[in-house]
């Protein structure tokens, strides 16, 4: 888990705001199936759904609101 959370920090840190938005309205067939597949497993195991959001929460929020995505 440790490796995903780095790689999904990685990508907020390096994307520019129009590259998130252009993934949010148009996501791939592999990231929408790689996606379901984390929810699934995060619905499943609470100790590690609590881990995961406390590492990538604050960094995409803030991400997020940096480029108008949320108010």
């Amino acid at each position: 888990m440790d490796q995903v959370v780095k790689k999904i920090l990685e990508k907020y840190q390096t994307s520019t705001c129009e590259q998130l938005a252009a993934e949010k309205a148009n996501p791939g067939a592999m990231q929408e199936m790689m996606k379901d597949r984390a929810v699934k497993i995060l619905r499943e195991n609470p100790d590690m759904r609590k881990v995961f959001i406390d590492a990538v929460a604050a960094p995409i929020a803030n991400k997020m609101f940096e480029c108008g995505m949320i108010p």
